[in-house]
Parts: C-alpha cells; sequence; structure tokens
C-alpha cells in the first residue's frame, strides 16, 4: 500500500515507460553487460516505488540516475568482494575447494558482512577494522587515530552490536 508520500502507480508505470529503455541502456554502457544493466534497472525502479518520495519532480532522469548510480556502487563493490573471494579460492589446493554450494553460502555470508560493515560510520568501521583484521588493542587504536579509549570501547560496541543484529535477523 503507497504511503502518502510515495508516488502513485500511475507515475510509475509512466517513468517506466518513458525512461526504462533509457536507462538499461545507460546501466549497459555503465557496467558493459546487459543481463546486469537488466537487473539494476529492475532493481532501481523496485526502489523508486519504495522509496517515499512526493514526486519525480521535472526530471526523473535525473531521480533514476541517482539512484541506479547507488546501485552501481554497490554493484561493483560486490563484484570486488566476489572476485577477492575466488582469488584465495583458486590458490587452495584440489581438496581444500569448496563446493559450488559453499561458495554460494560463503559468498552470501560475505555480502552480509559487507553490508553491515558498508552501514557503519566510517570512523566506527574502520576502528572495528584495525581490532577484528589488524588485531589491535583498543589502546592502540586509540593512539592511532588520537581518540580516547572510550571512544574505541563505543564504537566497537555500536559495531559489535551490528553485527550481532544482522547475524540474528539471518539467524533461522
Amino acid at each position: 500500500m503507497p504511503t502518502p508520500d510515495s508516488l502513485s502507480a500511475d507515475t510509475v508505470t509512466k517513468i517506466y515507460r518513458d525512461h526504462h529503455g533509457w536507462l538499461s541502456g545507460w546501466l549497459r554502457r555503465k557496467l558493459g553487460s546487459s543481463f546486469d544493466a537488466a537487473d539494476l534497472a529492475h532493481d532501481t525502479f523496485v526502489r523508486l516505488m519504495a522509496g517515499r518520495r512526493q514526486g519525480a519532480g521535472a526530471e526523473p532522469r535525473a531521480l533514476l540516475t541517482h539512484i541506479a548510480k547507488g546501485l552501481v556502487v554497490d554493484h561493483w563493490r560486490r563484484r570486488a568482494l566476489e572476485d577477492a573471494y575466488l582469488a584465495v579460492v583458486a590458490q587452495l589446493p584440489a581438496p581444500e575447494v569448496p563446493s559450488p554450494e559453499a561458495r554460494a553460502l560463503i559468498l552470501e555470508t560475505l555480502r552480509a558482512i559487507d553490508a553491515t560493515l558498508q552501514a557503519l560510520p566510517a570512523r566506527t568501521r574502520e576502528i572495528f577494522l584495525m581490532s577484528q583484521f589488524d588485531g589491535m588493542g583498543y589502546d592502540d587504536i586509540a593512539r592511532r587515530l588520537d581518540v580516547s579509549l572510550s571512544t574505541v570501547k563505543r564504537r566497537m560496541q555500536a559495531a559489535l552490536t551490528a553485527c550481532l543484529i544482522a547475524y540474528q535477523a539471518d539467524a533461522p
């Protein structure tokens, strides 16, 4: 059911009819793949319908471009994550290579972790990564970033809480 602030179904239909072809071509040029372009064009209109906008303004293409650019950034970040994982898998001895099903699950988990980390404020994400991946202690992080120890603890608590919430959301 549309919210009072959302675009009407008729408006979205008109924008789709008038601009879907253009958007698909724009995305095809950006991505180099008609399949990825079709997926992201679809996702753009899904976001348009789900968004809380009173109107598309005088220039619906600007709104579509704005939404699509965010989706393109997400697409390339996911692709880089997948490529990095596949490069690591390629280095494994044959008996240790995960099955296609295990790979799919691992990639899904990596995407969820990435989305959780990307949703954190930049400084919180930085502190979390320094702690969890660089193995730095809180005192060392505080010194390196020139922040108080209580700031590091508070930001770590926020990051760990976000991870726990994301984990619980995916748990059966």
